[in-house]
């Protein structure tokens, strides 16, 4: 059997109807994974990352939870962690982005990002991964971000939140790696998604970014499938606490 076989492991992808997140579901599940989908707009069947799931020939489950309302967070993290089929792989995709310069960034734009990149994060991975140290087993996998390194521009809430997202991986895979719990993160570059619409739309913007890209393209969501199944794979058994750039080499520029 391959290291990188997923085959009977229950997979939890968040923010899993489009872009990166879809992507990553779909990689769980050539990988042999089951799936359970969790999106704030996520259609109750039907919907374009089930169809990818089944066409692997795994389940997969759709659950819709607004990451911007922490009952509802709270909800989600108290059902995942009571089944009777545990959950093996947490992937904390959901995520979102709002862009203002600093000086007139709202509170509210602020407090948003933060609840959705960042709080919701952790009160998700609380309840699943308690449940994981339980046992004695299991993967989590956030999306941070270049951003977690560097600063960006017009968007400090999110800046702030992918910082918080690796320092986050870090605590909790100091926690958890002793009781066999892989913490790790995935720092995606810059991925033609929805999220990014507006730097490929800025033609000074989209030349500035990808005159810095060693690999000289933007990347794609499929780009991140490989780090996806590797750390949640037993490939990565001895992986804990590390933010993997998927960038086409930015951050070594």
């Amino acid at each position: 059997m391959s290291v990188f076989d997923l085959t009977g492991k229950l997979a939890v992808v968040t923010g899993a109807r489009r872009g990166i997140g879809r992507s990553m579901a779909r990689a769980l599940a050539r990988a042999g994974a089951d799936v359970i989908g969790v999106s704030a707009t996520l259609e109750e069947s039907g919907s374009a990352v089930e169809k990818d799931v089944l066409a692997a020939g795994r389940t997969f489950e759709a659950i819709r939870a607004d990451f911007a309302d922490p009952e509802a967070v709270r909800a989600l993290g108290a059902d995942l962690a009571g089944r009777e089929r545990p959950v093996d792989i947490l992937v904390n995709n959901a995520g979102t982005i709002r862009r203002a310069p600093a000086a007139g960034h709202s509170d509210a734009d602020w407090e948003l990002v933060l609840q959705v990149n960042l709080s919701a994060q952790f009160a998700l991975s609380r309840a699943v991964g308690s449940s994981m140290v339980a046992r004695g087993q299991g993967k989590i996998i956030f999306t941070a971000s270049l951003l977690s390194f560097q600063g960006g521009i017009t968007v400090p809430g999110y800046t702030a939140a992918k910082h918080g997202v690796a320092g986050l991986t870090k605590a909790l895979a100091n926690e958890w790696a002793p009781h066999g719990v892989n913490v790790n993160a995935i720092a995606p570059g810059y991925i033609a998604t929805d999220n990014t619409q507006v730097l490929q739309d800025d033609p000074v913007r989209s030349r500035a970014i990808l005159d810095r890209i060693p690999a000289a393209r933007w990347g794609e969501a499929d780009d991140l499938a490989g780090a996806t199944v590797f750390l949640a794979s037993d490939a990565a058994a001895y992986v804990h606490g590390v933010v993997l750039p998927v960038d086409g080499g930015w951050l070594g520029r």
